[in-house]
């Protein structure tokens, strides 16, 4: 395994580029741009890299679906970090093209819903096509497939353009979130700040089979913060959820509800408990009462002294 790579969706110049960077260790690695999620986590699969950024959730579009379906597919891995990265695009075009000029626009899927409303007002009648990436956009914009690309205001230098209008946003606050993957391997400790990731498998569908999946959460006091359904492939009416649940995997109540989760469910993924960006200890909300390890431990002793006949008074 190159244990000196780390791959990202690339080409040069993505978002997902500039979120990789700001983590310290990247400056000691070899960045490797690929051209898709499956082929960036694919290098780590089969040890090409150590690791693989890339974007899982954005706040306006929600779950990046290509990177929710790819780590619940195929050999197992395992989310280490996360990063979140605020976004607001450049329309980046070659020098000298006027906004009167421009036909054709191009962008990552994820891209659109975060600039409808400007496009609506201003470039009405442009087509869009989805592009790899934002990056790519540009770079087809560069070559001269597309007269205007929406990505990030740096990819402009790399492909030679210019940033013809500059933070586009409809939604102030737009931000994505991306994750660090790697192979499985124990989770780093907890540290107050944690976040859980794993995917269910529903079992034999009947009323209210969501709901026991998410008393097993509930009723330990762990949060969600995230759950998306995904098809299976195996049929309509088939789906498997992602979750994200605040805690870490050695808390007593994560780790009891993801118990619960195995003994109902036909199948669940483990992803990885991990810290949670941009939160402090001190920032997470305090725990339901009844929900501490120390009083998961405290029912514990009590249930073995009941079962040795040394029942309280």
């Amino acid at each position: 395994m190159s244990a000196t790579r780390f791959t990202y969706l690339g080409p040069e110049g993505t978002f997902t580029e500039a979120a990789l960077r700001t983590l310290p260790e990247a400056a000691t690695r070899e960045l490797v741009p690929m051209v898709s999620v499956p082929a960036a986590l694919d290098a780590v699969r089969v040890g090409e890299a150590a690791a693989a950024l890339v974007p899982i959730e954005n706040s306006v579009e929600g779950g990046v679906t290509a990177t929710l379906d790819e780590l619940a597919a195929g050999e197992p891995l395992m989310i280490y970090r996360e990063v979140l990265l605020p976004i607001a695009f450049a329309l980046l075009v070659r020098p000298g093209t006027t906004l009167a000029g421009i036909k054709t626009v191009t962008g990552h899927p994820v891209a659109q819903p975060q600039v409808r409303n400007w496009l609506r007002a201003h470039l009405p009648d442009a087509l869009w096509e989805s592009a790899a990436s934002n990056a790519d956009g540009a770079r087809l914009v560069q070559e001269g497939r597309y007269d205007a690309a929406f990505a990030g205001e740096f990819a402009a230098a790399t492909y030679g353009l210019e940033p013809l209008v500059t933070e586009i946003h409809d939604a102030e606050n737009a931000e994505t979130r991306f994750v660090l993957v790697g192979r499985p391997a124990r989770p780093s400790a907890p540290t107050g700040a944690d976040k859980t990731s794993v995917v269910i498998w529903m079992g034999e569908d009947h009323p209210g089979a969501l709901l026991e999946l998410l008393q097993e959460f509930a009723v330990r006091g762990v949060n969600l913060m995230l759950i998306q359904s995904r098809p299976t492939g195996a049929g309509i009416g088939n789906y498997c959820f992602a979750v994200d649940a605040e805690g870490h995997i050695a808390d007593r109540r994560v780790g009891e509800a993801l118990m619960g989760l195995k003994r109902i469910c036909p199948k669940v993924r483990f992803l990885g408990s991990y810290p949670r960006a941009g939160v402090a200890r001190q920032d997470v909300r305090p725990l339901r009462a009844g929900t501490s390890d120390a009083e998961f431990t405290a029912a514990s002793d009590w249930l073995a002294r009941c079962q040795d006949g040394r029942t309280d008074i």
